[in-house]
């Protein structure tokens, strides 16, 4: 029943393992870039199993991605790109340099993301009548009497706080794209979208060879890469046989070894008792007494005795059976010889009664009319 059981439990983890490659791409709406590893669908795929920590996205009713940025909120997946490791987020609201003035004191350090790099912007408010036909100005922030504009540059700030009566609202550390990093002028509108970055976990190489990123199994969380569907993938059932083996091989061994130290421990008793019976034979063929031993109907007669649990023999005995020198042990049978009383292991004494008919311990030859 107990290896039944083992094997049963074997078996489910067994599936366990194997259920981690129940991981297929998902779409969200329109969108035409896949969600798979480390990204996973809230509420439609198993993101213990199929995502990363911090990877969690939520698919809205109107088909959108949304990330959701610890302290800097939601914001709308554009892209993905698995190779590079980058994610393309655009503003909701549809007014990314808002949110992007207090991006660096609102993101959280605990988000897996970070940016591909930072700019050192000033963000400035002046006048519509003077600015605006000169100038880009930031349209989702300015009205019909305040203009607010961005520039990385801190002489053109100067200028136009000098030129245009502009004031500072903000200088921030922004997040930016490589694609503007070595600007020093303005910038449109910082329309471009939001681009960041992670380092853990680490799939690039996985899919410069087009593999499969993934957890190893549902217990193991090591990162791991998988040959693509359809190339002929053969790990997951080599991992499956590779651990039914050692499940069964381990528990093997450590029963063959218990089994065979339990043999050893019965045979070197065994060769104990042995030895001792010829070793006191040996020594008795130089005694007077008969060499002859009783027969088995007188050796019967003798009183067989179940020890305690305190393992003590009756009569002048000690601890260890003569014969075999063993120690008793609870519940072993013994069987004494009635003349003296001296007591030993009821194999034992038999053995020695068929070759010897006197005790081993005072040679007393033991008489049958005095059996009871």
């Amino acid at each position: 029943m107990d290896i039944l059981k083992f094997i049963s439990f074997s078996f489910l983890l067994c599936l366990t393992v194997y259920a981690r490659y129940d991981c297929p791409d998902s779409i969200c709406g329109n969108n035409h870039f896949d969600i798979r590893f480390p990204f996973g669908i809230e509420e439609r795929q198993n993101l213990k199993n199929c995502s990363y920590p911090g990877f969690s996205l939520i698919c809205s009713n109107q088909g959108r991605s949304i990330l959701s940025l610890p302290g800097a909120g939601d914001y709308y997946v554009r892209d993905i790109d698995y190779l590079t490791q980058e994610i393309q987020l655009y503003d909701p609201s549809d007014c990314l340099p808002k949110r992007l003035m207090n991006f660096s004191t609102s993101f959280s350090s605990s988000s897996p993301f970070k940016a591909v790099a930072y700019r050192n912007y000033t963000f400035l408010t002046c006048s519509t009548n003077l600015v605006l036909n000169r100038l880009n100005v930031i349209s989702c922030l300015s009205n019909s009497t305040t203009s607010t504009l961005a520039t990385t540059s801190s002489s053109v700030a100067s200028q136009m706080i000098s030129l245009y009566s502009c004031s500072i609202i903000n200088n921030s550390s922004v997040p930016a794209s490589w694609a503007f990093q070595y600007q020093s002028d303005f910038l449109t509108d910082l329309i471009t979208d939001l681009v960041l970055t992670w380092d853990e976990p680490n799939c690039q190489e996985c899919e410069v060879n087009q593999g499969v990123c993934g957890f190893e199994n549902a217990i193991i969380r090591e990162i791991q890469c998988f040959d693509s569907p359809g190339t002929g993938n053969k790990r997951p059932v080599q991992q499956v046989f590779k651990f039914i083996a050692i499940t069964l091989l381990i528990p093997g061994i450590t029963c063959l070894i218990g089994v065979s130290c339990y043999f050893c421990l019965e045979y070197s008793r065994s060769s104990r008792a042995s030895a001792s019976i010829q070793s006191i034979t040996t020594r008795t063929t130089v005694a007077p007494q008969p060499a002859t031993g009783l027969d088995d109907s007188t050796i019967e007669s003798y009183t067989k005795v179940v020890l305690g649990e305190s393992g003590r023999v009756p009569g002048p005995n000690h601890g260890s059976c003569p014969i075999c020198l063993a120690e008793y042990h609870p519940k072993e049978i013994v069987k004494c010889i009635p003349e003296c009383e001296h007591c030993f292991h009821a194999e034992c004494i038999d053995e020695w009664l068929k070759i010897n008919g006197s005790c081993p311990v005072c040679r007393n030859n033991p008489s049958p009319a005095r059996v009871t």
